[in-house]
Order: C-alpha cells, then sequence, then structure tokens
C-alpha cells in the first residue's frame, strides 16, 4: 500500500470518528435537555451555584464581568473581522473563510433556534451582561466554544512552533471554561445552561471542521476518499473472508 493511500485512509478513518463525536455530544445534548425538561437538574444547579457564591467580592464581581465580555456578541464580531482578514488576505484560505461563516454564524442561528425551543428561563435579568432572553443553551458558553475552537484548530493547522501550540491551546480552552464560570458566577445562566452550550457548540464546531477538512483533503489529495478508503479496507476485508 502507497504512503499517498495510506495517509488518504488515516484522514478518512479521522473523519469519520469527527462524525462519531459529534453523534455522541448529540446524544448528550439530547439526555441533558430531557432532564431539563423533566426539571431533574434543579438540585445539581442549585449546588453549583451556591459554591461560585462562596468566592463572590467586588474584585470578583470585576474579574468576572470582565471575562463574561470575551464570550459577549460585540467582542466576537470584532475580533471576527481579524480571523477573516488572516483567513482571506494572508493566508487566501477561501475554504476556511466560508466555514469559519458556517461555523461562528450558523452556531449563533442555531443559538437561537435552540433557545425558542427549550424556552427557559433565566436565573435573572441583566441587560449590562447580555442577560436577557431565554436561557438554555448559554450562547456565551455556545458562541465562545466554536469562536475560540476555531481559533485552536487554526493554530493548530498553520503548525505553529510547538510550545506556541500547547501555550494558545490551553490558555484558549481555560478561556473556554471561564467565560461559562462567569455567567453561572453572574446570574445570567444555570450551570446545565453553559453545558448544554458546551455540547451543542461541540456537536457544531466538530460538523464544521469535518466538512471543512473533506473539502480540503479531496483538493489535495490526489486518492478520491472513496478509492483510499476501498484500499485501505480490502486487506482487511480479504482476511476476513480468508478465515471464514
Amino acid at each position: 500500500m502507497d504512503r499517498e493511500t495510506k495517509l488518504s485512509g488515516f484522514a478518512f478513518i479521522v473523519l469519520l470518528v469527527g462524525l462519531g463525536l459529534s453523534a455522541l455530544f448529540i446524544m448528550l445534548f439530547a439526555e441533558l435537555a430531557d432532564e431539563m425538561l423533566d426539571q431533574e437538574l434543579a438540585v445539581f444547579d442549585a449546588v453549583i451555584i451556591q459554591l461560585l457564591g462562596t468566592i463572590s467580592s467586588s474584585w470578583m464581581d470585576t474579574a468576572m464581568f470582565v471575562i463574561t465580555e470575551l464570550g459577549s456578541v460585540w467582542f466576537l464580531v470584532l475580533m471576527s473581522l481579524g480571523v477573516l482578514w488572516v483567513l482571506g488576505v494572508k493566508m487566501r484560505d477561501k475554504w476556511g473563510v466560508l466555514f469559519y461563516l458556517v461555523a461562528v454564524g450558523g452556531g449563533s442561528l442555531l443559538t437561537v433556534l435552540l433557545k425558542h425551543f427549550f424556552s427557559r428561563e433565566r436565573p435573572s435579568i441583566n441587560e449590562t451582561i447580555d442577560a436577557v432572553g431565554y436561557s438554555f443553551p448559554s450562547g456565551h458558553s455556545m458562541g465562545s466554544l466554536i469562536f475560540y475552537g476555531f481559533l485552536i484548530y487554526l493554530v493548530i493547522r498553520t503548525r505553529q512552533a510547538p510550545w506556541l501550540q500547547w501555550a494558545s491551546v490551553f490558555g484558549l480552552s481555560v478561556l473556554i471554561v471561564l467565560i461559562g464560570i462567569s455567567r453561572i458566577y453572574l446570574g445570567a445562566h444555570f450551570p446545565s445552561d453553559v453545558i448544554a452550550g458546551y455540547i451543542a457548540g461541540t456537536i457544531w464546531l466538530v460538523l464544521s471542521l469535518v466538512a471543512l477538512e473533506w473539502i480540503q483533503w479531496q483538493q489535495r489529495s490526489p486518492v478520491p476518499p472513496v478509492a483510499a478508503l476501498r484500499k485501505v479496507l480490502a486487506p482487511v476485508y480479504r482476511a476476513v473472508i480468508d478465515k471464514l
């Protein structure tokens, strides 16, 4: 089996893993949503909110307000302009631009649809921290996971220095978690809203990246995807048939 076929077959398997991961997270989201509708998460939400209340202070209020703004619509839109400039002008990656818009724009639309579908009321209303409208799932959590997750993907894909990759992945991952915590701390969301936002964001981000990688793979690989998979699986199939 030639090296190109092996690489193509491996890429195909990676795409299948991505689709499988999305399916798993869809089931997790459905289970979480079902428990939310049945009021089975009330104790869990109350315990987490009470724990965060123990660290309440004036300086913590300020820190959480700043952190929550890093996941706000205005900030992500502003940062998106920079990402689009890098993808479109610096990298000349038209597919990257398209699927970035699909990931971020489509994720925003999906958030609105899910919020109106479940129509869960917020723990509190506060316009200064974008705590208006319905609560489930958390838009800040979902949007930040998609946006900063896409940045992590770009850092890894562009093959930066190892230390920069590790620092970026760690820093952006921590930021995503902190944004979710800030929404709970500030009373904008229940903990289950934040978890649901992360799950839904993961689903949409993975599907967007799988589609992007599939198209780019087809363009750069001389071996058609189906043909590559056939070459990879043919020896396995013959071995199974021989044993039977």
